[in-house]
């Protein structure tokens, strides 16, 4: 399935992937790969561990396909929770697992072999047998991929040790960033906020009974984080959120939160709202990138979340309305000059349109695509998913601009999802070239396909001299 010219169909498509898009670098702004791994440079120790550890993609479709939780995520030994993924393999078609799965035993095994019960057995031995090797080291993928810079997900509260040490390191090439992602400072709503709010005083070395103590410690942070490379912030939002609100609201708010009193829900949006936009003016000041991740719906089956825990695949697409409160959160912080360059994620495809026209409002200051609308993410990250969203950002936007694709993964065998968005970006191209809609022009089209791979999240990120 997976050859040479897998999903290319036409001439101009098979000319941009091959010659222009197939050898690029990569620059994985958004990932949730761990930093240790790669420091620790260690052999997987099966395929398992490589492959399924963690991947709630993997796990959702194996409760589809009828596996017992026992095989997924529970004490069944390795090999047994393989071939569960083996038996569900088969039954993909249609979905983006299917494609990523064998991309990736082609790219790193040499196994062009359907996983299937039938191949399991050979498949298994002979991927196990190749990782003892250095050749599928977590160093030696990146190496392999060319991949420049990776952007993972991290508290305010990490102490960002391993990314100290990578930094420190002149045998590693790749440059891994962390990326600020709040979330928990500001889920004033959540059971477990006042231990969340622990560990930040034990990481700004301080008490924090005020709201100006709380805030000058998520500015230290983040000028920690800065000092340690980071490029972006990173924050999921479930609804889009806006109240109005000021310092005095903020603090008084924070005050009951001290008290462990009770908050109403516009309460909790008013210290939402003014603390993020707080934050989004100290991300302009250093130059980083706000990402916001709209949409999800979260741990939809309580009884599962209560034995799991998050981020166990039984999360889904939201359907809050996003236009108007995300209006007028980018707008309060335009209004004083402040909005840092933003990318806007949606996980419904409803909303598609919504975020590429709410991108143009916002533009300029001299940066080409300043407000990105971003990647097709997650339950959007597919072939069609792909092909809707970069179609609704050059419909509504400047799609020369856009600063393409991310694996958003938490596994080092990922990186062939890059491939995947580059075919289907050369395929686009390729009919739309052939089908008259737009000119003919192969050094203009090398400048899309170069851009939209690699240099322009390059300059959107501030890489250029790295």
């Amino acid at each position: 399935m997976i050859d040479k010219d897998f999903l290319l169909t036409t001439e101009t498509a098979k000319w941009l992937y091959h010659d222009v898009a197939k050898d690029l670098p990569i620059i994985d702004y958004h990932n949730h790969l761990n930093p240790k791994e790669i420091y620790d440079n260690e052999n997987y120790r099966s395929i398992t561990e490589v492959w399924l550890g963690g991947d709630h993609y993997k796990w959702r479709a194996m409760r589809a396909a009828g596996i017992d939780e026992e095989r997924i995520t529970g004490d069944a030994d390795e090999k047994a929770k393989f071939d569960a993924f083996a038996e569900t393999v088969p039954q993909l078609f249609g979905n983006q697992l299917l494609h990523w799965t064998q991309l990736e035993l082609k790219t790193f095994f040499g196994i062009s072999d359907l996983l299937s019960p039938k191949s399991a057995d050979a498949i298994y031995e002979k991927a196990n047998d190749m990782l003892k090797g250095e050749a599928l080291k977590p160093r030696s993928i990146l190496e392999s991929q060319k991949v420049k810079f990776l952007g993972t997900t991290d508290d305010p509260t990490d102490d960002l040790e391993y990314h100290r040490r990578i930094r420190e390191d002149d045998t590693i090439d790749v440059q891994v960033s962390p990326s600020f992602r709040p979330d928990k400072a500001i889920a004033i709503d959540t059971p477990d906020y006042r231990e969340w709010l622990g560990k930040l005083e034990a990481a700004a070395d301080g008490k924090i009974d005020t709201y100006d103590k709380f805030m000058n410690a998520l500015y230290g942070r983040i000028e920690f984080f800065n000092d340690m490379g980071c490029r972006a912030s990173d924050h999921g939002i479930n609804e889009m959120f806006y109240a109005e609100a000021d310092a005095e609201a903020a603090g008084a708010i924070f005050d009951k939160v001290i008290r462990e009193e009770s908050l109403s829900e516009d309460e909790v949006a008013q210290f939402k709202t003014y603390t993020l936009i707080q934050l989004a003016k100290k991300y302009n000041e250093y130059g980083w990138v706000m990402q916001l991740h709209i949409g999800p719906l979260r741990n939809n089956n309580s009884r599962m979340f209560k034995e799991l825990g998050p981020d166990s695949g039984f999360d889904s697409i939201n359907d809050q309305l996003v236009a108007q409160p995300l209006s007028r959160f980018l707008d309060r912080i335009d209004q004083e000059d402040a909005l840092p360059k933003t990318i806007l994620y949606t996980l419904n495809p409803r909303d598609n349109i919504i975020m590429a026209t709410m991108a143009g409002n916002f533009q300029g200051g001299g940066i080409p695509g300043k407000v990105q609308f971003g990647t097709a993410w997650w339950f959007n990250d597919n072939y069609e998913g792909m092909r809707e969203q970069m179609k609704t950002l050059a419909n509504a936007g400047v799609f020369k601009n856009f600063i393409g694709m991310l694996t958003d993964s938490r596994s080092m065998l990922s990186f062939t999802r890059h491939e995947y968005f580059r075919r289907i970006l050369c395929e686009l191209l390729g009919e739309w070239v052939e089908s008259g809609m737009v000119p003919d022009d192969r050094e203009l089209l090398k400048e899309y396909v170069e851009g939209i791979c690699y240099y322009n999240a390059k300059r959107y990120f501030g890489l250029e001299s790295e």
